[in-house]
């Protein structure tokens, strides 16, 4: 029986080995060929990419080459040899061209802030159309040393004429160590949040009203910046500026470098990958000379103090489906000095020492792509002590301490704001807003505006 069974498994084995043998000598043939093909490919694949980096190293040579004949072209010209870069030729330069339709309840000539001095630029824009502003951007490395930015605003003035004005013309230098920074002429302060930004970046149209009472919209002027950034996970920023004080909150005769002091702090950092935060507290000390608003001009001290807190939302850090920004500023000034009022004939002296305060809030939410959609709240608060000390040939008091601006007149201006924006694309804008602005005590102002930003030419990425 054992030997029955032991021929029985020979014989299976005799007859099933061939097949089976031959089964796996055709899986061996048919990975050989698959590897083959993979051999085959991969050769074809590195033999195209190798001729296209041969391609590219010869067109970087040529354009180096080309550069380079262009440069000692120049220097021959110049009557230079050398030291020119491909960033003097070729600077990046950018236009934004802004535009307006603007609809007022109220005769925006008349406009005023209860209690506030109007300084700068803190009056309402023309009704109908207006041009607005147009900004040419030029900037560029000087070399490793320095770089430089300058810009220059076309607007109109208050006759409707057109002009042209400096807005910004600064050098960074870019050698200093331990990450210190620095900026020399003139440029936006960094104090506060908004201060800084050109006005082609709001949010809305138009500046929160804390803006324009402390600040006549914005803050520029002729002077230094030292700032210093913490090498820390938080991000950390300390500054401090100089400037010669020409324009409000000093005035046009405060033309000395220290006329105007600032110094701010600022921190932010990420929470998780889908929030951001920033913070601050600045300040700002001017040594004010006949700081001009209306009929009066305002010499003495000024000292404004602001904190500010900026919040951002985006799903897993990508803003481009949707995005959420909170921002909000608290203001406190503290003013003291003689103020000067006069007409044609008369001229008064009144003192004056002023607390004012005010803040905004608001929130803008991207929904969909290229859609937003914002909500604001602007307040004001006034307490102005006004005593004449020389009436100065005027008849009535009361004419005296209206004609300084600063009666608040029992009235704390406020104002709400709702815009809807579209960006087609990063170089576009579109936007509608309305403004319910209580800021003067005579009534409601009902304002519309319709606005457009386009973009021409490289710009660079905005801060937070």
């Amino acid at each position: 029986m054992k030997l029955c069974s032991a021929g029985i498994l020979l014989y299976l084995g005799l007859v099933l080995t061939p097949p089976v043998l031959a089964q796996q000598a055709t899986e061996l043939d048919e990975i050989r060929q698959q590897m083959e093909q993979l051999r085959t490919s991969y050769e074809a694949q590195l033999k195209a990419l190798e001729e296209r980096l041969d391609k590219a190293e010869a067109l970087s040579e040529k354009n180096r080459v080309e550069l380079a004949e262009s440069q000692d072209a120049a220097g021959s010209v110049t009557g230079s040899s050398g030291g020119l870069t491909s960033s003097a030729f070729n600077p990046a330069i950018s236009v934004i061209l802004q535009g307006s339709l603007n609809s007022y309840s109220k005769n925006p000539d008349s406009y005023e802030l209860a209690g506030f001095p109007l300084g700068g630029e803190a009056g309402l824009a023309s009704e109908g159309f207006s041009l607005d502003e147009t900004e040419v951007t030029a900037s560029a490395s000087i070399d490793q040393w320095f770089y430089a930015e300058t810009t220059f605003a076309f607007h109109d003035n208050e006759n409707g004429d057109g002009e042209v004005e400096v807005e910004e013309a600064y050098v960074d230098p870019l050698m200093l160590p331990a990450g210190l920074g620095g900026r020399i002429g003139r440029f936006y302060s960094d104090v506060g949040y908004l201060n800084r930004f050109h006005t082609h970046t709001w949010d809305f149209r138009d500046a929160p009203l804390t803006y324009r009472a402390f600040l006549g919209k914005q803050y520029r002027d002729d002077g230094i910046r030292l700032n210093w950034i913490a090498p820390t996970d938080l991000y950390l920023m300390l500054g401090a500026e100089t400037y010669a004080g020409k324009r409000f909150p000093a005035g046009e005769n405060s033309r000395v470098l220290g006329n105007v002091q600032t110094a701010y702090l600022k921190l932010g950092g990420d929470i998780g990958i889908s929030h951001a935060w920033q913070g601050g507290i600045s300040a700002l000390r001017a040594n004010a000379k006949d700081r001009n608003s209306g009929d009066s001009d305002f010499t003495g001290d000024s000292d404004l103090y602001i904190a500010d807190l900026v919040y951002r939302w985006a799903p897993n850090g990508n803003p481009r489906q949707r995005n959420l920004k909170l921002q909000t500023e608290y203001f406190y000034r503290e003013e003291d000095g003689d103020i000067t009022v006069t007409d044609n004939t008369n001229s008064a002296l009144v003192d004056y020492d002023g607390d004012q305060k005010g803040w905004y809030a608001q929130a803008v939410y991207q929904f969909m792509p290229h859609w937003r959609a914002g909500l604001r709240y602007d307040w004001l608060n006034a307490d102005n002590h006004l005593k004449v000390t020389n009436p100065g040939g005027f008849t009535d008091p009361n004419d005296i301490i209206a004609a300084t601006g600063l009666d608040k007149q029992g009235h704390d201006p406020q104002r709400w704001s709702l815009m809807v924006d579209w960006s087609p694309s990063e170089f576009s804008r579109i936007r509608a807003q309305y403004d319910r602005d209580e800021s003067r005590p005579q009534g409601t102002d009902h304002q519309l505006f319709l606005q457009y930003i386009m973009s021409l030419g490289s710009h660079g990425a905005h801060e937070f």
